[in-house]
This record gives C-alpha cells, structure tokens and sequence, in this order.
C-alpha cells in the first residue's frame, strides 16, 4: 500500500448497548493492504437509502438523542423502547459498520491485473461498511464510472439501480407482464418509471399525496394512483385492468396496501370471469414486500381468492441467484446509463461527523421524496 494510506481511518459504527441504547460513534479501523484481487477505495460518496437507516438508526427513538464528544468525534446516544429491542437482541454489542455502497477512487491495488487496472480511477462499489474513509473490496464488487462520471454521481451505482432491473427480470422470470410499485415517487421508483417506459412495460405507480402524482406526470408515469384519494381502490383496478399487472412490489411493508393490490388485481381479473367459483379467478397475483416503510403489521382482507401469494424480496439474495454473467451484463447497463436512466438526484452532503448530528439525522432520516442524502467520508 502506498504511504498515503498507511494509516487509521474513520469508520461510521451503529452500537446497540445491553442498557437499551443505541450509540452512533467514529471508530479508528486499520487500513488493510489489498489481496491480489481487490483495492483500496477513498470513499468520496455513500448514499443513505432506506435500508442503511434500518442498520444505522434501528429503532431507536429518535426523539431521546443526545450527542456528547468532540466536533470531530461525535457521540451519539438515544433509547430504544424495550419491546423493540427484544427483536433485535442479536445485534447487542455488537459495533456495526454502515453503508451498503458507495463510490471514490482507488488508491491502492492489489497484484492481480484485473486490480492494477482500477489504479487511480472512479469507481462505484457495493460491500457494506462504506461510511468510512476507506474501504478494502474485491475488485468484483467494482463498477468502473464513465468518463466524466464523478464519485457523487456513482455513489447510488447498484442498490437502486439493481432493485429495479431485478424487478423488471423477477417479473421476465415469473411470468408476468406488467408491474405495480408502491413508493414510486421516491429515486428507485423514478428509476423503474423510466425503465418500464423504455421497454414498454405496463408500470401502475402508488404514491400518497398530489405533489407526487405531479412530479410523475411530469416524468412521463402513465397509470398513478394516490393512496390517500377517496377513489383509490377504484383507480387501482382501472391501472391494473389497463396494464394487466399480476406482480407488485410494496416497499412499505407494514399497513393495508399490499393486501388492497392483490384484491384489486382479483377485481381486475374477475371481469374476464363467465362462471362462479368460490375459489376466484384462477390468475396467479403476487406480491412482494421488499421494504419497511411503514413499521406496522401488514394487514390484508382475504378478497383476492386462492391464486396468490405474498412474501419478500431482497436485492443480494435475487443477485446470487443470477450468476455471475447475468450479474455483470446488468453492471454494464447500470454505467452506460449511469447520467440518464439511472440518475439519482441528493438533497445535500454531509460528513461522517455531520452524519451523527441529530438535527442532520432529522433530515435525512425523514425518508422523505428528493430528500436523500450523500456521506462523503473524506470531507472534513
């Protein structure tokens, strides 16, 4: 390794203390010396999606932090409520790295040829613990930027941009023809939009107030429906009747809405039905919940038959089952389309120590559409 990078770095880490709180901290990591087959990353931009809160926040009560330390190594507490701490009991003691995925430059490689090529360029990479200032990861994980692309604009490479092509192929793989999208307001649901109009795809968007349903018509969404309209149930079977959707991704999770797209997809297809049977339609509906918007239990009404199913969907898991080949045709996509398709807007950066602040976390742990943040490690 070269002299630049051999030292500490700062690490983002998420505690959960036996006493029942959660500790926010920076952390001094060693530096690692890259194997034949990796390279060392300067993180310069990590996003922080949804699912790098459920790590790094969990459910602690937000509304209790108290920060202690210095400016430059802030301490973060807050309590979590004693019955969500039982479910999350594996995780006590425990220091926890964050940040599913990220993008820098390579400082240092390994010796294999494959690593000595990635020597000084811009690089997205996915493989956790990318709030830190730098980060060791096999050149496997590495997506090249092109030229021109900066760190900022791969910081959101693969996680958004791979959750929605793997829809789209889940859908391919499954049998089915067009897709329903809760959230589809947010940066990933702007990304299908634009995907399922390239390809022609029947898309049927979920959003929950009117500044959303503006923003999609304005990108050009076709079949949106406002959850929060006294005519949602409605306007849901009219997009899925139009579209012939049978799959839905819900990314709340929690509430009455994945359980409403299944029986308006049973809605949808008993027009076609000539003759009664108790069982419904025989039209497979799916439904998969790949997110936890909405922390409440799921709740369905038993309206959309027998031929359906419910059950979750997660990105890594979807991955390892394409194969390698598969993985890296989706890669090449992902970079060619990388200031287009697969563009993801920020409301701001931030530094690690900007990052344990509770009225920055305010912000970005809103959750809110065009409300995503960027960590940028190396900024002081």
């Amino acid at each position: 390794m070269n002299a630049d990078n051999a030292r500490a770095a700062l690490q983002l880490r998420s505690l959960v203390k036996s006493s029942g709180e959660l500790e926010l901290s920076l952390v001094s990591v060693p530096v690692p010396d890259p194997g034949p087959d990796e390279v060392v990353l300067r993180v310069e931009a990590a996003p922080i999606n949804p699912s790098d809160l459920g790590l790094l926040l969990g459910p602690a009560d937000m509304r209790t932090a108290k920060l202690t330390g210095t400016p430059e190594r802030p301490v973060l507490t807050a309590v979590i409520p004693a019955p969500a701490l039982q479910a999350i009991k594996a995780r006590i003691g425990v220091s926890m790295p964050v940040g599913n995925e990220g993008a820098g430059v390579v400082v240092a490689t390994g010796s294999s040829d494959a690593a000595r090529a990635l020597q000084g360029k811009a690089v997205a990479a996915l493989g956790g613990a990318m709030y830190s200032e730098f980060r060791c990861v096999p050149v496997v994980q590495c997506l090249v930027l092109p030229a021109g692309a900066t760190p900022a604009d791969g910081a959101s490479a693969f996680v958004n941009p791979l959750t929605a092509l793997g829809m789209i192929e889940t859908m391919r793989r499954e049998g089915h023809t067009a897709l329903v999208h809760t959230a589809a307001a947010s940066n990933l649901g702007q990304m299908l939009n634009r995907l399922c109009r390239q390809e022609e795809i029947g898309l049927v968007n979920i959003v929950r107030r009117a500044d959303q349903e503006a923003l999609l018509h304005r990108l050009g969404a076709r079949h949106i429906c406002n959850s929060g309209a006294a005519s949602f149930l409605a306007d849901l079977t009219e997009a899925i009747a139009a579209t012939g959707a049978t799959l839905g991704f819900d990314a709340l999770g929690g509430g009455k809405v994945a359980g409403q797209i299944l029986g308006c997809m049973e809605a949808a297809a008993s027009r076609s039905i000539t003759e009664y049977s108790r069982y419904g339609s025989t039209v497979h509906k799916q439904v998969y919940i790949y997110g936890g918007l909405d922390p409440g239990p799921t709740e369905f009404t038993r309206n959309f038959g027998m031929s359906w199913g419910m059950g979750g969907w997660l990105l890594f898991p979807f991955l390892q089952k394409l194969g390698p080949q598969a993985m890296q045709a989706l890669k090449a996509r992902v970079a060619a389309e990388l200031q287009t398709t697969f563009a993801s807007p920020y409301a701001g950066e931030i530094s690690l120590a900007d990052a344990l602040r509770p009225d920055v976390i305010a912000r970005y742990g809103a959750r809110a559409t065009g409300a995503k943040y960027l960590i940028n490690p190396s900024r002081a």
